[in-house]
């Protein structure tokens, strides 16, 4: 019988969300006949893990520790087999600025920014609104903020003692339109979702609350502009080196002639597996149940990825 550690929880912002990813795939494991341990990640990580000594990690973490490539590397020093993306694709991926710039380079198209402190961005408009503010290095739309016209000065929650989401942010022109998403599953992308918040913006709340946006499987956009979705998606992924699963996340303003409009916002190399979670959708879109997407996750499992 195999034994699967499945990682969740951690201290970044996204705990919540990586508890509740992880609960869901152990139980998917343990119909499965898996020996599972539940691991809530905390700084005694490396001792627990050597105690526990699994056959596999499967990396249910989003965030820090589990996304930038810190987990990563202390699997690969203990020599246990985990899922997704290795040391070096995660932390690329993690940095927007640094993935924004292989994005560029192998054709990925992306929104005009600046790379500032918080302190700099909160003190002028560093671009002309309407235009976004996010931490370099977070995930689930945590520490985002869109400046409008509206806005005489940028977001002073930036000079918050506990702001909590690193001192750097991006600063990206807004790029009005549809939000997109598609997937990376066995190498191959997935078919393509558009996301409809029920508010404005699709944030942490539109993301995980039940009802917090509506998901049009599939997208109702032009067949051309459905498959380039598709063709970057792949590409993005490749351009990292990602492993496993991974998710990436665009915007299209279809106000634009042909594909023009689209631009890729980040790649996600530790996506959600809630019950609200993008990729599982598009997994069972593609005729791949829950079950057999988390037990695919553990037999991809490797070390040098």
């Amino acid at each position: 019988m195999q034994h699967v550690a499945v990682l969740m929880g951690g201290w970044s912002a996204e705990r919540e969300v990586s508890l509740h990813s992880g609960q869901a795939s152990a139980d998917a494991l343990e119909r499965q006949g898996y020996r599972v341990s539940r691991v809530d990640v905390g700084r005694d990580i490396a001792s627990v893990l050597d105690g526990l000594r699994p056959d596999v990690a499967l990396n249910m973490l989003h965030g820090r520790p589990g996304e930038d490539g810190t987990i990563q590397g202390l699997l690969e020093i203990l020599g246990i087999p985990y899922s997704h993306s290795g040391v070096l694709a995660s932390s690329m991926a993690m940095q927007k600025d640094v993935s924004k710039v292989l994005f560029h380079a192998a054709g990925v198209p992306v929104a005009e920014g600046v790379v500032a402190t918080r302190l700099e961005a909160a003190k002028a408009h560093l671009l002309p609104p309407p235009y976004v503010i996010k931490p370099i290095a977070e995930g689930s739309s945590v520490g985002v903020f869109i400046v409008t016209e509206a806005h005489a000065h940028p977001p002073q929650e930036l000079y918050r003692d506990d702001w909590a989401f690193g001192d750097w942010v991006i600063v990206e022109t807004y790029v009005a339109g549809k939000e997109i998403t598609c997937a990376v599953v066995k190498d191959q992308p997935t078919d393509v979702i558009e996301i409809v918040p029920a508010v404005r913006f699709y944030d942490y709340e539109a993301k995980y609350a039940p009802g917090g946006s509506k998901h049009l499987l599939p997208a109702q956009i032009l067949s051309k502009v459905y498959q380039e979705v598709r063709r970057l998606t792949l590409a993005a992924h490749r351009a990292l080196g990602c492993r496993g699963v991974s998710r990436a996340d665009f915007r299209y303003d279809d106000r634009m002639e042909g594909t023009s409009g689209l631009v890729c916002l980040e790649v996600n190399t530790q996506p959600g597996m809630t019950e609200t979670s993008l990729v599982p959708e598009l997994a069972a879109h593609a005729g791949i149940t829950f079950d057999e997407l988390v037990k695919w996750m553990v037999d991809d499992a490797s070390l040098n990825r």
